[in-house]
């Protein structure tokens, strides 16, 4: 939490240094790159603090893995605000050797983090929570985490442009991009700042790492719906509409991950992207009806009001 803090406060400063300084890097401005990387690092640190408060399995372990991706994140933060004030990129640049030391740093960091998100994810496994849906939703969401994360990896290998100059024998100075088929820097979505002419790898790496907070917020969701709608009161139904959730963001995940590979951006879909999509949402609105199957509540489960009884489970 503490380095959750830490990157509120580096987000307000990088806001500011978006509206003051107005240098632009590799197509936005420059301190675009950190304000973003704040704002995700923000939102994973409050996710993963919260599943390690639910952790009941080795606590010392589950103690060093969250202090492992906090150092590890401030590192990662410390080098890439230390680049935007140098005016520099942090990530793929292989121009002078001091920036290759800082590259190869972010990338030992990187893997420190990853490993200690799988220690965390195994300990959510091996954790018993009282209530089902919120363990499929935490271990499952970790795990599709942990592959968006993974996917970052993608990014780190030369574009045929660079492996073809390398063969050479000519020197480049970035190894590695965000873009596939269209150089970096292009034209980009707003916010985002992906790319909207070719593929952009960065897409499947936000949305498998955000899987954490997705698929416990989609519980949230199911569990305030279950105040009106008796059927969602049932632990089985929870426990199964958490699982097709689970399914169909992980074909979401593969789904961008190959548009992205093919070089195409999010926005122009082709027509085996369409197919593909129509495919997972009817997958998926099948997976919804199945899940609702069966029988609603007795009646001895309510009160007199048509609510639950104070008896009935209550979801953690």
């Amino acid at each position: 939490m503490l380095f959750a803090a830490s990157m509120a406060v580096l987000a307000a400063v990088s806001a500011i240094g978006m509206l003051v300084d107005d240098r632009i890097l590799v197509g936005s401005r420059i301190w675009f790159k950190p304000f973003k990387f704040s704002v995700s690092l923000l939102v994973y640190a409050v996710s993963l603090a919260w599943m390690l408060s639910l952790v009941t399995r080795a606590p010392r372990a589950s103690w060093w893995a969250g202090t492992t991706i906090a150092a590890t994140g401030v590192i990662e933060m410390v080098i890439i605000t230390g680049q935007v004030v140098r005016g520099k990129r942090s990530h793929f640049n292989n121009e002078t050797d001091f920036d290759i030391l800082l590259y190869n740093i972010m990338a030992f960091s990187i893997m420190a983090l990853w490993t200690a998100a799988l220690v965390i994810a195994v300990l959510l496994f091996r954790s018993r929570i009282e209530d089902r849906a919120s363990t499929w939703a935490l271990r499952l969401g970790s795990a599709i985490a942990l592959v968006g994360a993974g996917l970052g990896v993608l990014m780190t290998l030369p574009t045929s442009e660079q492996q073809s100059a390398s063969d050479n024998g000519t020197a480049t100075t970035v190894i590695g991009a965000h873009s596939v088929g269209v150089a970096d820097g292009g034209a980009s979505m707003p916010l985002t700042g992906w790319s909207t002419t070719g593929g952009d790898l960065r897409i499947p790496h936000f949305v498998g790492m955000h899987a954490l907070q997705v698929l416990p917020l989609l519980l949230l969701a199911l569990l305030l719906l279950a105040t009106r709608f008796p059927r969602l009161r049932d632990e089985r139904v929870q426990v199964r509409l958490v699982l097709t959730a689970s399914a169909v963001y992980s074909a979401v995940l593969a789904l961008v991950t190959w548009q992205a590979l093919r070089g195409q951006s999010l926005i122009d879909p082709d027509a085996a992207t369409l197919t593909a999509a129509a495919v997972i949402a009817a997958g998926g609105a099948l997976g919804v009806l199945l899940s609702l199957r069966g029988e609603t509540p007795s009646p001895q489960d309510q009160d007199g009001s048509g609510q639950e009884s104070t008896e009935a489970r209550l979801p953690v």
